[in-house]
């Protein structure tokens, strides 16, 4: 009698929801790349999925929120719920509200999450399928990759429990970040995006070690670690950068054309009486010197930063003074944030609260301030020829980034008859207006794409 031929049925799917920063987005990257490459299918809607996993944000109250209502709509449309992530590191505060989730786990916990996937959605591992690509699979369109350097913080800033809930800093061997990154590029990635809670600090906790690369030794560390990017041919943006003294030598590859002039620096205030309370590291540092010192080196240097604004103990003079700062400072790109009061933060316990109308009235002006200087730094720049990647094409134009603007976060340059370009090109283009956040541009007669990457 011939034997009977038993066919493999599908693989269980999975299905990932990842809430939060950056930093979060690159911990769900790593789960979905070792689910796929171990034969799990990842589907995208709750009715497609036999288990889901819900990637947290804990850092404010707005987030917890939100973290939690989707876990509960998770629950709803599917039953089966794995929790990970930011507001995993207080499994109680989730168990309490959800207890039928499968399994909890904190941040930057892929070994957990996978072992939980095991146990209740158990799939074994198919080594004759290749399934993942040269550096992980990615949940960011295909032109441009976060890259996290590193994992947790050494600070201890009032506000902020990051440091409780990912840890004190962890660096990633540079050998194992220029890998990755190596890789991102050859499968066509044309921006890597330097992610990590304190990017000034790579390399810290790993003062005296190197690793090689291309045949060389390369020591970890922050220049180190630009310079070597700077070689890829991708654009490179670097993300949470504290202003240390040591950033100046940043500055040149800026400069230099070999990583994108543009600095994300979480100022976070001006006052250094509350900068004090806050704890913020290099509070005492002449930022308003250094940032002119910078532009002098690289004129073409875009700033971002974000702040808090109603800090416990923050009087009208100290926004007047951070008002004056921002006036002078003339940022490019700024976020601003009301200040939330975070389960577990130390400044829950200082003294002098701002009421809520306050701070909202503190952050109105704010913005009313920084929209006229974005208004007025973007309109300089109404005649000029740039060049910019295409993140998205809609009807007859296209949606660009110039290298002042991060994804998601920054402004946009919007390309008029543009149809005929898709994301992940490069176009030259004249900007012809701008408005308080956008640039608008046509095509460059005779240049419209370029084949090479132009820093």
């Amino acid at each position: 009698m011939p034997e009977t031929i038993t066919r493999p049925t599908e693989s269980p799917a999975i299905g990932l929801v990842s809430l939060g920063c950056p930093k979060a987005l690159v911990d769900s990257e790593d789960i979905v790349s070792r689910l796929r490459a171990e034969g799990y299918r990842l589907v995208p809607s709750y009715e497609q999925a036999d288990l889901v996993v819900v990637n947290t944000c804990g850092f404010i109250d707005s987030a917890k929120a939100e973290s939690l209502e989707t876990i509960g709509e998770a629950l709803a449309e599917n039953g089966k719920v794995l929790v990970t992530g930011c507001l995993g590191a207080t499994p109680d505060e989730i168990t309490r509200i959800h207890p039928k989730v499968l399994g909890v786990s904190g941040p930057h916990q892929a070994d957990a999450v996978l072992a939980s996937v095991h146990r209740h959605l158990p799939r074994p591992h198919d080594p004759r399928i290749d399934l993942v690509p040269p550096g992980g699979l990615k949940l960011t369109p295909s032109h441009y990759a976060y890259l996290k350097i590193s994992e947790g913080c050494n600070h201890k800033c009032s506000f902020c429990i990051i440091p409780d809930m990912r840890g004190r800093l962890r660096s990633r061997p540079i050998g194992m970040v220029l890998r990755e990154a190596e890789q991102l590029a050859e499968r066509g990635v044309r921006e890597l995006l330097v992610i990590s809670q304190d990017t000034s600090a790579y390399g810290v906790d790993l003062r005296y070690q190197s690793d090689y690369w291309k045949g060389r030794p390369i020591e970890t560390r922050l220049f180190d670690l630009a310079a070597a990017l700077g070689e890829l041919g991708v654009w490179v943006r670097l993300h949470y950068v504290y202003p240390y003294p040591h950033v100046d030598r940043i500055i040149p590859l800026m400069s230099e054309g070999r990583i994108l002039p543009y600095l994300d620096i979480p100022f976070q205030h001006a006052s250094q009486r509350v900068l004090k309370a806050m704890r913020r590291p290099a509070a005492a540092e002449n930022t308003l010197q250094r940032i002119e010192q910078w532009r002098a080196d690289c004129p073409e240097l875009t700033l971002r930063s974000t702040f808090i604004v109603g800090f416990p103990g923050e009087t009208e003079n100290d926004f007047s003074e951070l008002l004056d700062w921002l006036a002078e400072a003339r940022l490019d790109r700024v976020g601003c944030f009301t200040y939330s009061a975070v389960e577990g933060a130390r400044a829950n316990a200082l003294a002098d609260p701002v009421p809520e109308q306050v701070k909202q009235e503190r952050w109105e002006r704010f913005m009313q301030a920084q929209a006229e200087i974005s208004a007025e730094r973007l309109q300089d720049r109404v005649g000029g020829i740039e060049t910019v990647l295409v993140d998205e094409v809609e009807s007859d134009h296209a949606i660009a980034r110039s290298r002042s603007d991060a994804p998601e976060i920054d402004g946009q340059v919007i390309i008029e008859d543009a149809g005929h370009l898709a994301p992940g090109d490069w176009a030259e283009v004249v900007i012809h207006g701008a408005d308080r956040y956008d640039l608008f541009a046509r095509i460059t007669a005779g240049r419209e794409l370029s084949a090479n990457v132009p820093l």
